[in-house]
């Protein structure tokens, strides 16, 4: 006859089996098990900051139908547009005149004569907001430049960065060091320092 439900019990534990497992929890760490497993947790982390911390900011901006990226450490004011005055005896394309930036004048100019686009931005304002760009360093004077729309910064990872095609006819290529996939467009990525130097002589 079977024995009653009541009857039936859990296997009680080996003789010794409790004893054994608390003597192994009890036991001392063996030496640097801690250590390796506090590199092990933060690893992910410190590589996700070292990352970041590479991650270089870029100002996407635009002229005619041309996304461009600017190195933001070149970027020192972004402002509405405002009136330029022409500078006497200073009559060519690239110069469009000197504007006043909160007491400072600063020469405005047009970056798509430098660039190339500007013939083929002709006409085409698109639906955003023109904004003032001043750019410059600690070792070129400030200029101004006037953009057909300023999207913002951008944090730009190493592995978005694209190689310009060797056989791209772009606009302003010449000045572009990489390209840069940004909300469907290939946005062109200008080597400041180049893009400076190439305004300061034009400046001269």
């Amino acid at each position: 006859m079977a024995a009653p439900d009541d009857d039936i019990k859990p296997d009680a534990p080996a003789a010794g089996t409790s004893a054994g497992a608390g003597g192994l929890l009890a036991r001392p760490l063996p030496e640097g098990y801690r250590a390796e497993w506090a590199r092990h947790i933060a690893a992910p982390r410190r590589e996700t900051e070292a990352a970041q911390a590479s991650a270089a900011k870029v100002l996407i901006f635009r002229l005619g139908r041309e996304w461009l990226a600017l190195p933001a450490g070149l970027v020192t004011e972004i402002t509405e547009p405002r009136r330029s005055h022409s500078l006497p005896h200073r009559r060519d394309r690239l110069v469009r005149g000197i504007v006043n930036v909160r007491g400072e004048l600063l020469v405005k100019v047009a970056l798509g004569e430098l660039l190339g686009t500007a013939e083929a931005s002709d006409g085409e304002r698109g639906t955003g907001f023109a904004r003032l760009v001043v750019i410059g360093d600690a070792e070129r004077r400030r200029v101004a430049f006037e953009a057909d729309e300023v999207h913002g910064l951008h944090r730009c990872m190493e592995a978005e960065l694209r190689p310009l095609p060797a056989t791209v006819e772009r606009a302003g290529s010449r000045f572009t060091d990489a390209l840069i996939d940004w909300q469907g467009h290939a946005v062109g990525r200008l080597d400041g320092p180049a893009l400076l130097d190439a305004l300061g002589r034009g400046l001269a």
